[in-house]
């Protein structure tokens, strides 16, 4: 999977932002049904992706002046089961704001 081309087209929400859609069309294939719709609609700002880490941030309400940072990490990814953790952090400070764990039970596809 090229880890470039899904941050750019993340952020610029098209494939079809620079020339180079069909480059993109393959990497968004190989990621679950509309998986990352959600966060480019909130406005998600994409810092960096790398193997089994999104680094990213996002703009939190006017009253409360604060951009937030979110660091999500796949812990373990198995046949059946996977693990990830998600740590809010406020981005000037680095001051960690929540942090959650999440274990998913992957079903086991038939072979029918």
């Amino acid at each position: 999977m090229n880890l470039e081309a899904v941050k750019k087209f993340l952020e610029k929400g098209s494939a079809g932002g620079d020339g180079d859609g069909d480059a993109n069309a393959s990497t968004i294939h190989d990621m679950p049904s509309r998986f990352f719709e959600n966060f480019i609609m909130q406005g998600l700002h994409i810092e960096l992706i790398e193997k089994g880490r999104v680094l990213c941030s996002m703009k939190v309400p006017r009253r409360l002046l604060e951009e937030i940072e979110i660091d999500a990490k796949a812990l373990r990814v198995g046949k059946t089961v996977a693990v990830v953790s998600v740590e809010l952090r406020k981005k000037k400070t680095g001051k960690i704001i929540a942090q959650g764990r999440h274990t998913k039970y992957l079903p086991v596809l038939s072979k029918m």
